[in-house]
Parts: C-alpha cells; structure tokens; sequence
C-alpha cells in the first residue's frame, strides 16, 4: 500500500442552519494532491456520531447536484439531522478537485477522465484514475476518523452509480466500514462505463456481485430501479449475494430492494438507505425514516476553491504520477534482499503480487491433467498431454519427450521449451525433435514442449476496458507456462526438476514464470526492458509490471534456483538478482552474459547444474 503521509486536513467557511452545520474541507490525500468536500454536522445533539463518507456518481454538477433524480446535499443534509456527520468529497477532476493545469472551460467529466489511463505506461505502475479515486476514498475515510467526535466502530458509505462502485470497492478493501450501501450499481450485465471504475485485471475473474459480496457479513443495503442494468437484482443479484451471507451465517446483514424509476439515487432510494443506516449504525430498530425538508447551500457556499486556484504547494498530473512512481521504487528497493530474512519478507510481500499482476491461479487447485496419447521410438518415448484449467475453455497441449536411457531412480530434468511460434523452433514437419530439443534428449533429458501457440490478441490490449476483464497476451503465455510446470510435477510427483529454456519474448515469459520452475535459460535477445515502449508492445504488455519489480521481482522469488541469461541488453540491470543469489550463499548457480551463448555452452551449463545438485 502507498505510505499514508499526513492529511493537513483544513476546514473553513462553517454555515449553521436548522440542525446541522456544513463546512468546506480539503485535504491532501498525495502532497500536493487536494480532495475537496464539504463535512455536514449535527447541531444540538451530543456525540460521538457515525460518520458516513458520500461519493457521487457521474452528475453534471458532482457533489453539488441537488435534482430530483439524486441530490448528494439532501442526504448529507438528513444524515446530519438524524445523528450523523457526512462527508461528500469529489470525484478527480470534479468541482474542487484537480490539477493546477486542469482547464476550466470544460466539462468535469471530460477533466475526470483525463487522469493517468491516457498513457499506458502509467499502468505499468499500477497507476490508474480508478487507484486515484479509491485512494482518494481510504484517505477521505482517514480524515472522517480522525474527527473527535465521530465513532470510529461506526463508519458508513453509500454513492450512487460511479459512487457506488467507490462504495463496493472500499468496503471490499477497507474493513473500517460498519456498513454500506451501494446504489443502482451493483449489476450482473454493467460493471461500470468510466475509467474511474475500471483498472487492469479487476474482473478477469470476477464481478461486481463478488466484489459486493466481500463485505459479508457487514450489513449492507443494496438499492436498484428497474430503468437500468440493476433491474435484475430481486431474482439474480440479490439472491446471488444473499447465498453469501447465508454461509457466514449473517443472513440479516443483508437487505436489496429494487424500486420503479430510472437511474436514481431520489428520495425514496435515500429513505431505505436511511433506514437501513438508523437500524445499523443507531438505535437497532428497523423502522422507516421520513426525509425531512431541507434546503441546499449555494454553489458559492460549497465550493472550496470557487476560483479555480489552489494552494501554492498544489502538483500537476505529472509530478503526481512522477511522485508515485518514485514511491514504488523507493519501496521496492526498501524490499530488496541482502540476507535471508530480507528474502523471505520479499517472498511473503511479492509472491502475492506476482500471482496478481499476472492474473495466474497460484497456487491453485490440483489441474485435470490427461495423457492422451503415447508412442515410442528406438530413442524416446513421446506423450501427448492435455491441461484442462477451470478458467479456460480449451486445453493446454503439452508435447512429452522422454529420452530411453532416462534414470528410472532418483531426480531428472527436464527442460521445457518456449518460444512465441510454439513448437516449431524445436520439432520437424514429422514431429520430431530438432535443434537443443534433440541435443538434449541426447544427453537424457526430458524435453517438454507447448504445442499451443495462439495469435497476439487483436483488440486494443492497452484500453482499459480491455484489460480490466481480459488477460492481455503475456499474461496468457505466462500462465500457459506456469500451468506446464504445475501439470508437470503433478503427474511426475514431483520427481522431475524442471528448467525452463525460453528466446526472444519468450525468454521473458520464461523469468516471469521462474517461481513455478526450478531453474531458467533464457536468452533475451538484447531487448530493452527499462523501455516503455519495449514493454506495451503486444507480445509484453502487462500492466502492473514495473510494480511488482519488473523481471526482476520473479528472479528473486525462485532464487536460488539456477539461472543463466545471456544475450543480455546493456540495459538489463542484474544487480539486484546478483546480490540476492549473493545473500544466499548460491552465487554459483546464477550467471549472467551480455553475449549470445553457444548451443553447446548453454549444453555444458546444464551438466555443470547436473553434477552439482
């Protein structure tokens, strides 16, 4: 997580009305980065008082719309007067909550969406406008907690449409919340149209029913209307969730409701919020809750920075992502091994980031692994192997050398090939193996290949509406492999000691699965990995790379297997990799060369591993 720096939270402008009072508020969730809100008060009531955090959807007006469809005023307004403190704070780029260089003539929605997924090398780091806004929300509920007289055991949100997406996501990461309802969001057929709601790999597996669901078993309320994508919720969403609750056994956490209007948050949507919110957060009862009669401040009275300035110390978009992008690499040099504990808190941070970033089932259920076919010649026997993964409609074909004079006792290796065309850099038109394939299965090791070689994805990978629901082609290929090695040791219990031997791109796939193997051989074709523009090609693509320490951070996770890379780019920095194999006394097993190796160095590298485990 990004470090919390201190939030300089000021407040100003109090106005007291009938019941409660409303203050302008900003605070700096990044330094130099300002999120804008007004904080609406009880008057007359002694706390201490739930404190509910009010993002907004996508309104023309954002946090100041006060229309008949959805008015984020009015709830503040009627939280405040029922016993609440209520804090609604902007969407990026709305009202009060920009860059100094935002342009003022524009639309707010046109400003939101300019942040960060407009250039996909931004999410190589995990930099996304929907990372912003979910920050932006932790550190809105930072501030709401740190205020004296809000109960920290009684915090709430609830946003409608892209405010309810906030509002799911933060109660499926934060486990402050006490409750939370979403509204007219939480859908089976929509899971949200900005890039405020969409970043890389959120839903390659899942929806926003299991992200809603991750709350269980919090209360939650779930509104919906049937003129939109949550018409469906009392026969399918709903129930669907419901399911969930049941098994924590908190079946009356839960409560979704579904009214007859169009997209909304309105008054009868809010009332049910209301009540669901009394009943949680107050007095325990499960009685309705009147919206009381209310009136909305001026623009002029809410708006915080009413002229567009900001502070002097406000960052630009650039220094913004500049700033985070120094963030992680100071925290991912903070994390570098120079002994053997630094190694295992390496591991026990980025293993799961590993796992993540390359959207891979790790460690996962036992693979459905099936030989279909098995024949032999005078030198080998070849088996035909079929991977079938949960995830996948088609399985993973997996060609088996296994050489005749092959120990039947003991430990062997076995050396899966890889390459971008699949298998026709290592067998004939017949079938047959060629090349490092037969120079291997010569000196009685088992040689693997994966028969499947599917084309590069056509569609825009780098769109964010593309990867946030598909894994891009490297992630792909990388899984393919990872599933090989696990297939591999599953149906040779473990006897086999796998080494994988990639080229070129595949190289790269081949360190991105190094913690699945026992050892690599990669050749990388003197390509450039510091390069943005090496890494959004189709063939390398994968946001978060840079993140999760790049090929650096996988080398490190499978040390101190034997490692040998050559033909490497001046570029391609091994000192991290050198120091770690350093702490863990295996400095033998790595070696590095900025040349091309012979078939036959790379055949004595393999004997010298052999006489040496």
């Amino acid at each position: 997580m990004p470090e919390k720096t201190p939030l300089h939270p000021k407040l100003f402008g109090r106005i007291e009305c009938d019941g409660y009072s409303v203050e302008k508020v900003y605070l700096e969730t990044y330094p130099g980065f300002y999120l804008a809100g007004n904080l609406y008060r009880p008057l007359g009531k002694a706390g201490p008082f739930p404190g509910i955090l009010n993002p907004h959807g996508h309104w023309e007006n954002g946090r100041l719309t006060d229309i008949k469809e959805g008015s984020i005023p009015a709830r503040c307004i009627n939280f405040a007067k029922q016993g609440m403190i209520a804090f609604s704070y902007d969407m990026v780029g709305y009202n009060d909550t920009h860059f100094p260089e935002s342009p003022v003539t524009k639309e707010f929605y046109k400003i939101h969406r300019n942040f960060g997924t407009n250039d996909p090398a931004n999410l190589l780091w995990n930099i996304s406008l929907m990372g912003l806004q979910t920050w932006n929300s932790i550190r809105a509920l930072d501030f709401l907690e740190s205020l004296p007289e809000v109960d920290k055991h009684r915090l709430a949100c609830t946003g409608e449409s892209g405010g309810g997406t906030q509002t799911f996501i933060l109660g499926a990461i934060d486990d402050r919340l006490a409750a939370q309802a979403p509204v007219v969001m939480v859908s089976h057929i929509m899971q949200g149209g900005c890039g405020c709601e969409n970043m890389p790999g959120l839903r390659v597996q899942f929806s926003n029913m299991e992200i809603a669901a991750a709350a269980v078993p919090r209360p939650q309320i779930m509104v919906a209307c049937t003129g939109d994508w949550t018409k469906t919720m009392l026969t399918l969403e709903g129930p669907a969730i419901q399911h969930i609750y049941d098994l924590f056994k908190a079946p009356d956490k839960l409560r979704y409701v579904r009214f007859d209007f169009n997209h909304n948050y309105n008054q009868t949507s809010r009332e049910a919020v209301y009540q669901w919110f009394d009943r949680w957060l107050i007095d325990e009862t499960d009685t309705p809750v009147t919206e009381l009669a209310y009136t909305k401040e001026s623009d002029e009275d809410l708006r915080v920075f009413p002229d567009g300035k900001l502070p002097s110390n406000a960052v630009s978009q650039s220094q913004l992502i500049q700033y985070l992008v120094s963030s992680h690499q100071s925290a991912l040099d903070a994390l570098t091994p120079r002994d053997k504990t630094g190694w295992k808190r390496y591991q026990n941070v980025m293993t799961p980031a590993w796992a993540r970033t390359l959207q891979l089932n790790w460690p996962g259920a036992a693979l459905n692994t099936e030989i279909k076919t098995v024949s032999k010649t005078a030198n080998y026997t070849f088996q035909t192997v079929q991977i079938h993964r949960e995830t996948e409609s088609k399985p993973l074909e997996l060609l088996h050398f296994i050489p005749s004079k092959a120990g039947a006792k003991g430990r062997q290796t076995l050396v899966l090939l890889v390459s971008p065309p699949g298998k026709s850099p290592y067998l004939d038109e017949a079938g047959s193996p060629v090349g490092i394939a037969q120079s291997l299965l010569e000196k009685n090791y088992h040689v693997a290949v994966l028969n499947n070689s599917p084309a590069i994805e056509t569609r825009d990978q780098l769109s964010i509406f593309f990867n946030t629901y598909n894994r891009t082609y490297l992630q792909n290929r990388v899984g393919d492999i990872v599933a090989a090695c696990q297939s591999l040791h599953s149906i040779n219990l473990r006897q086999l000691r796998i080494i994988l031997y990639g080229t070129g791109h595949a190289g790269l796939w081949s360190l991105l699965a190094a913690p699945a193997a026992n050892g690599v051989v990669s050749d990388l074709d003197q390509l450039d990995v510091n390069s943005n523009q090496t890494l959004i090609a189709p063939e390398l693509f994968c946001p978060g790379l840079r993140s999760m320490d790049s090929f650096t951070g996988p080398l490190i996770l499978a040390t101190p297997n034997p490692l040998l890379l050559h033909n490497l780019s001046p570029k391609f920095q091994i000192s991290k990799v050198q120091s770690t194999y350093d702490a863990l006394s295996a400095g033998k097993s790595f070696r590095a060369e900025r040349k091309q190796l012979s078939e036959q160095e790379i055949l004595d590298w393999f004997s010298r591993i052999d006489s040496s485990k």
